[in-house]
């Protein structure tokens, strides 16, 4: 076994390697190894032409007495064959790279980890900033693949090439044109984006991941906010925290990075760009990064909107409130102000975090910049009590998320007889599933997060044969069965009769079924009813 602190031997290999000249080749490589015989061994493959079965039983002899073996710069007609042989499968083997500048090409595209350039009127590369960026390539093209099977329209990297000291992905995006070209350039195209814009959004919070294939950006963001919480006065750093700790978990996919330098118009399909932050979680850390890129990073000084985006402060401020205000349904400025400040509260910490690690060069515009954002972010913490609020239901969607208030009521109703009045549901079975739903709902805005305020998730669905309707309540509250508690004794004089109970039995009589469990953390309460 070799000793990773010993300095790999390099040997060079190239021309061609068959049974005329591979007992030759075995030899002088045997010689050059004799000396370090538990060292790595990098055979370098950059000249190297041709390869037969001969040349492949040295590479094996090799293999077998130097297990650390790496053979580099791989020609993709040689690779082909080590591939189809099995060799890639037993020894290290790196293709070589071809090179691509970017010298003096449009930049299309940008995100934190790299840039996207126009190489010709069909390909773009996407260059990244970490000079090792082979495993960012690899990971990014994986979930771009996944992105792309549920179906968010995204470019696929058909090959990586070396990029000045770094590498690159190409991709194929023909006559693409950015959404920050597009509201730069054609500003009466403004409402067209935003409606563009925010049906893209929507798309890819509606999609449910497979568990385990995307990474939490919750735990992402938590791991932030670990990291400045204590520069926060007064213990606002642990509410801060126990806010973001109580924010549902959610299966579906969010993007990460969502801004118009990653929204492509090619020909005249929309497409996604720079997959490598997807992940899955609640939409409101899709909108930390979004207000990131079109107020936070430019509030103390507003001409970084333009140098990032193309476009200016003003431009990208109203961007940010019309996405918001169209991705939530409102024209309600107090709900966009209520969804704002809870967006706001977790970009900032999100700055401060990132300006304490990456600080300006200017000493002075740091300390400035990071106190800009302390100041708002501490303001906001003495506001606020939850980061939670309720989510729009999609068009057709079976599913509302909604802060768990009394208040919120009618919009659950409305929810749900909607769906109702899809299957024709009769006026009485109408009446019966409100009740219901009304019993439900107002017991988990009562008691499920006394004193403070969470979330609640109602899902319709209905089967066939017979048409059956299920609903079903989930809440993080606090773990309680009300199936559990007696009825009450209906028979008994008003006298003897006890004030509650009566929503869950009222529940019971007029619905066909119902079912109560609790399960990772959540309170889960299902009603059916056939209809």
């Amino acid at each position: 076994m070799s000793d990773k602190n010993i300095s790999p031997i390099t040997i060079a290999l190239s021309g061609r390697i068959d049974s005329g000249n591979a007992a030759e080749t075995e030899k002088e490589i045997n010689k050059q190894l004799s000396s370090s015989v538990n060292a790595p061994v990098i055979l370098d493959a950059s000249n190297l032409l041709y390869i037969s079965s001969a040349g492949l039983r040295v590479i094996l002899r090799i293999k077998k007495a130097h297990s650390d073996l790496t053979i580099t710069d791989v020609s993709s007609e040689v690779y082909e064959i080590l591939e189809m042989t099995g060799f890639t499968e037993i020894i290290k083997v790196e293709k070589a790279y071809r090179t691509v500048s970017v010298e003096g090409c449009e930049v299309i595209g940008e995100g934190f980890n790299g840039k996207v350039y126009r190489i010709d009127k069909d390909n773009v590369v996407k260059t990244y900033k970490n000079a090792d960026a082979l495993s960012e390539i690899q990971h990014e093209r994986k979930v771009a693949k996944l992105a792309l099977i549920l179906g968010v329209p995204t470019a696929i990297s058909y090959d990586v090439v070396r990029v000045g000291e770094s590498y690159g992905s190409v991709f194929e995006l023909l006559n693409s044109r950015s959404f920050s070209k597009i509201l730069a350039g054609e500003p009466e195209k403004f409402d067209w984006c935003v409606s563009e814009y925010v049906k893209m959004l929507k798309k890819i919070h509606s999609i449910v991941v497979p568990k385990g294939e995307l990474p939490s950006i919750k735990e992402k963001t938590l791991r932030s906010v670990m990291r400045m919480k204590d520069s926060l006065p007064d213990g606002l750093g642990d509410k801060l925290v126990k806010m973001i700790e109580d924010i549902p978990e959610s299966d579906h996919m969010v993007h990460g990075d969502f801004h118009t330098k990653n929204i492509v118009l090619a020909g005249d399909e929309v497409l996604v760009i720079d997959m490598d932050t997807i992940s899955v979680g609640h939409p409101i850390f899709d909108f930390i990064h979004m207000y990131d890129a079109y107020v936070g990073f430019s509030e103390y000084d507003p001409g970084i909107v333009l140098d990032f985006q193309g476009y200016s402060s003003e431009i990208s401020r109203k961007f940010w409130h019309s996405t918001l205000m169209s991705y939530l349904g409102t024209e309600d400025e107090k709900r966009f102000e209520d969804v704002d400040k809870k967006v706001r509260c977790l970009a900032y910490a999100g700055l401060i975090d990132w300006g304490i690690r990456h600080p300006d060069p200017d000493p002075q515009k740091a300390r400035a910049t990071i106190d800009l954002w302390k100041t708002r972010l501490i303001e906001i913490l003495g506001e606020i009590n939850t980061l939670n609020f309720d989510l729009p239901a999609a068009d057709g969607a079976n599913e509302l998320q909604i802060d768990a208030i009394t208040e919120n009521l009618e919009k659950v109703i409305d929810f749900v007889n909607k769906r109702l009045e899809a299957v024709d549901c009769s006026p009485k079975n109408i009446m019966q599933l409100d009740i219901a739903v009304e019993e439900i709902f107002v017991n988990i805005a009562n008691y499920a997060y006394s004193p403070e305020i969470g979330t609640a998730t109602v899902k319709v669905e209905v089967s066939d044969a017979p048409v059956t309707v299920t609903v079903t309540f989930t809440d993080n509250g606090v773990p309680y069965d009300p199936l559990k508690k007696a009825d009450p004794d209906v028979s008994l004089s008003a006298e003897k009769r006890e004030i509650g109970g009566l929503g869950i039995f009222l529940t019971k009589k007029v619905i066909d079924d119902i079912s109560y469990e609790y399960k990772n953390g959540s309170n889960i309460l299902t009603i059916k009813k056939t209809v």
